[in-house]
């Protein structure tokens, strides 16, 4: 019975530390560049002025919105658009959720 009531309490003990380290995605960052190269849908690559270009892939469901704010249907995005991206780091990869066109 002490067994049984021991590893409980170690088992409730480790869960948050192994459910937090299984979260990948906290939070989120924000990029403001030119897109240099983009793939409707899928990914774009951004020069944010580092001197490096970002490579971004797209979430399931991104949300683009104008530079005031109104969400709009599938803009028309095209190479040296000036954008914000918000993004997600999943594994090795950027995700971007949301889009906001700058210009």
């Amino acid at each position: 019975m002490n067994k049984i009531f021991v590893s409980v309490i170690c088992a409730g003990m480790l869960l948050p530390i192994v459910a937090n380290g299984q979260v990948s995605t906290v939070g989120g960052n924000e990029s403001l560049g030119k897109i240099t190269d983009y793939t409707p849908d899928s990914a774009l690559v951004l020069d944010t002025g580092s001197g490096e270009t970002v490579h971004y892939k797209f979430a399931k469901h991104v949300t683009f919105v104008d530079k005031d704010g109104t969400t709009i249907q599938s803009p028309a995005l095209s190479k040296n658009l000036r954008i914000k991206v918000h993004y997600l780091k999943q594994g090795g990869d950027l995700i971007v959720d949301k889009v906001t066109l700058a210009e």
